[in-house]
């Protein structure tokens, strides 16, 4: 009996440092990324994606100034439009991390003119 209750302990072990492995590895190869590079968030980001190659679980790093800019989340719809939709979570600190989700990701900053003038970004993570 006790011999049996071990065998199972040391399974429960094994199997949780298998999924801390897993969940590791999958950081490890995250990259984060700031988001208009030494520039930060700002007008005319539209060609900021070009040239890298992102991944669902990499971050962005969204550097600006927070009483002139913010940072929402948006689907395709808000990205042409430069309109907000309703429950779109919005960003504000200046220093904001969005972890990329498998697909497109759309980020605009909606405050009045910003959108219009480039202040957005549309980035494909595979």
């Amino acid at each position: 009996m006790a011999q049996g209750s071990g065998s199972a302990s040391q399974a429960k072990f094994w199997v949780a440092l298998l999924f801390c492995f897993l969940v590791f590895w999958e950081n490890v190869d995250a990259a984060t990324y700031t988001v208009g590079g030494s520039n930060g968030w700002t007008f005319n980001m539209a060609t900021w994606p070009r040239g890298k190659r992102f991944r669902a679980g990499d971050t962005l790093f969204f550097k600006y100034d927070a009483t002139i800019h913010n940072v929402v989340a948006v689907n395709r719809g808000g990205y042409r439009s430069c309109i907000t939709p309703a429950g779109a979570k919005v960003y504000k600190s200046g220093k904001d991390e969005v972890k990329l989700g498998k697909g497109m990701n759309y980020f605009i900053c909606n405050i009045a003119g910003h959108c219009e003038s480039g202040m957005k970004i549309a980035i494909n993570a595979v």
